[in-house]
């Protein structure tokens, strides 16, 4: 960048310097997190930067690993000012950020070029990646894109696009290095640096047999300490871990964290490879995993985020607030059966709602604790119901702890020693109720195909408060004349 650039134009000046082949790299992370008192000048500087740095000193920030940064910046970019940007740098550095914006993001600067254009970009990405954008343009374009590309990159996109995107086929890669088993080390390495710098991943070589099946795997450590006449299956890993293409890619995610993998292999029902799933896709997957499941446990759609229009958030939360209500309503019926007993003793309009809420509170944990177990595999209804016995012995016991430190409370304060045993009581009853609904709600969800994630709060919240105001009001009828 010119030196003679000031402070006039309100920006900091940001020294580039790439002439020295060791000089210190210009860190962009140095920009983003200057000026943390003034985020909207902050902005500006890496905006500045990135529209005013020389072509050579753009792609050395983005050699410098950095691309997700800036990525990040151009999402606040206008349609000029992205366009511009990329003419500077050109389709292969531009394919390294692109392949970091968001899907939102990738779309909006896609539309704007035209399939010469996106043709260069695809040439320096990974098929699966270019799956990915391609799966989300209008058809037309898609098949337009898909016949410009090259004859094999074309079918293996084409074949990637054919699995959904949340499943072992929607994410994994076409670029991986498989040979011959029969192959000795010698002509394995030249293969293997020959193919290497078109591939994802290099350190793991799969092993194929005769009839093109997966054999096994070879470690590249293990391939370069061998003498060269050593063969290729002499050296492998034989226990492997496959999944099937249609495998959802959360049951993956277990897979990879239980073996402890680096890369997992899909292979069809034949035993053919027809692709890898890394380690980063598999991050990528927990995170979003992660991410589905609070959203859903909110009663919120994964589909919806900040960005959404009005019109497609309504869309998503109507459904869940509707069945909120009729659940509402039940509770309320509830209430109207016992109309007569709360209008002599009012005091119980007040208490009843600590019953439910913390009857609530302790269906959430059980819950939580349920859905962690069904999301990692651990517990089925089939195989796990006996188990329903600890949350209730549980809730008998945090039952009686909190209901009688309540009802000491609630005698202090109504000068009624039967309203607070009343109180005890009704605790310890809801706390089996949360115990055994927040067990079972979410393993009969996912028994019958229902995310658990989605619906189970909110049919624990109904069985909480329906049962806790029906166990409460009904000790409250029993003991009336000693309330009164």
């Amino acid at each position: 960048m010119d030196d003679s650039i000031n402070n006039d134009v309100g920006f900091t000046p940001i020294n580039i310097n790439n002439n020295a082949k060791h000089a210190k790299k210009f860190e962009l992370i140095d920009v983003i997190t200057a000026n943390n008192d003034d985020l909207e000048q902050e902005k500006i500087n890496i905006e500045y930067i990135l529209l005013n740095a020389k072509e050579e000193e753009l792609k050395s920030i983005i050699e410098s690993d950095y691309a997700i940064d800036i990525a990040i910046a151009l999402e606040d970019f206008d349609d000029e000012t992205l366009l511009s940007f990329y003419k500077k740098i050109g389709s292969e550095y531009m394919a390294q950020i692109l392949e970091q914006m968001n899907e939102d993001s990738q779309q909006k600067f896609i539309s704007f070029l035209d399939i010469n254009e996106i043709i260069s970009i695809f040439k320096y990405m990974s098929n699966d990646d270019i799956a990915d954008i391609i799966g989300e343009m209008p058809v037309n374009r898609r098949k337009t894109i898909l016949k410009t590309l090259k004859s094999k990159d074309s079918i293996d996109v084409a074949n990637l696009l054919l699995y959904a995107n949340d499943t072992a086929g929607g994410i994994m890669t076409t670029e991986y290095i498989a040979l011959s088993g029969k192959l000795n080390i010698d002509k394995a390495l030249k293969k293997i640096k020959e193919i290497g710098p078109k591939t994802e991943i290099i350190d793991t070589i799969f092993v194929l047999g005769e009839k093109k099946q997966l054999i096994g795997t070879a470690d590249i450590r293990d391939i370069l300490i061998e003498k060269d006449d050593v063969l290729l299956e002499d050296i492998m890993y034989d226990n492997i871990v496959t999944v099937m293409p249609n495998m959802d890619q959360e049951e993956v995610s277990h897979i990879v964290s239980k073996y402890d993998l680096t890369a997992v292999p899909v292979v069809n029902r034949k035993g053919n490879l027809l692709g890898i799933i890394t380690v980063d896709d598999i991050i990528d997957v927990m995170f979003d995993e992660q991410t589905e499941d609070i959203l859903k446990m909110g009663g919120a759609s994964a589909e919806e985020n900040i960005n959404s229009s009005i019109k497609e958030s309504v869309k998503f939360r109507v459904p869940w607030l509707i069945v909120n209500l009729c659940t509402a309503f039940l509770a309320s019926f509830t209430l109207s059966l016992f109309e007569d007993t709360i209008s002599q003793v009012v005091a119980l309009s007040a208490i009843m709602t600590i019953i439910a809420n913390m009857g609530g509170n302790a269906g959430n944990q059980t819950m939580a604790i349920v859905l962690r177990s069904i999301t990692l595999g651990e517990i089925n209804l089939r195989d796990d119901w006996k188990k329903v016995v600890k949350p209730i012995i549980v809730g008998i016991i945090d039952g009686a702890i909190i209901g009688t430190i309540a009802g000491i409370i609630i005698v202090f304060r109504y000068r009624n020693i039967y309203l607070g045993i009343i109180v005890i009581l009704a605790m310890i009853i809801n706390n089996i109720v949360a115990g055994f609904f927040g067990f079972f709600v979410p393993l009969i969800l996912k028994f019958i195909h229902v995310d658990p994630a989605l619906a189970s709060s909110i049919f624990l919240t109904t069985a909480t408060d329906v049962l806790g105001f029906f166990a409460f009001l009904s000790l409250a009828k029993i003991f009336l004349p000693l309330l009164i």
